[in-house]
């Protein structure tokens, strides 16, 4: 039996084709057949989140999962998070906090941040911390991610708040 098949996905919104072995992790077929880096193998064993990506929406640590159970699959990996035009708020935010240093453990760190800010836009400091536990980071000590993270917090709840249109209420009681 041929141990090799052809896999088709997403990745990064665009529609990609690889010969992966049967036996292969998505984070290994990410890396060597798709040619993204930004998923890292670290642990193996999903405990270290060094492997996170979005897979159809999801975030999930690519090294728990086969690569051919994931036929059809839209996968975004770090990659996917900047902008045309430089790096995502969320990014920027860890920039101007030295929130990460080797980089290893930044996919299971942002992904986990920006699963969280699409879910609870104001968390306080234990939820951030609660959400990234299933992160490990040798360099940090992570006090410098949960402020990177309550500051994004803070920034895009003060843009929506600054932008609301005003109440009827508040129109109302200001005339």
């Amino acid at each position: 039996m041929d141990d090799l098949i052809i896999l088709e996905v997403t990745v990064n919104g665009q529609r990609r084709s690889a010969r992966v072995d049967r036996r292969e992790l998505l984070v290994e077929a990410l890396r060597a057949r798709f040619g993204v880096t930004g998923p890292k193998i670290g642990c193996l064993t999903g405990d270290c989140g060094a492997c996170t990506v979005r897979l159809n929406g999801l975030i999930t640590k690519s090294c728990l999962r086969l690569a051919v159970a994931e036929e059809g699959a839209e996968i975004e990996t770090l990659e996917s998070m900047s902008t045309e035009s430089g790096l995502s708020d969320l990014q920027e935010a860890f920039w101007d906090n030295n929130a990460f240093q080797c980089g290893y453990c930044l996919s299971g760190m942002l992904f986990s941040a920006e699963d969280l800010l699409e879910h609870n836009p104001t968390p306080n400091e234990q939820e951030i911390r609660q959400a990234i536990s299933g992160n490990l980071c040798r360099c940090t000590g992570y006090d410098a991610i949960v402020t990177a993270i309550k500051q994004h917090a803070d920034r895009v709840g003060d843009k929506t708040f600054s932008t609301r249109p005003a109440d009827v209420g508040e129109i109302s009681s200001q005339a």
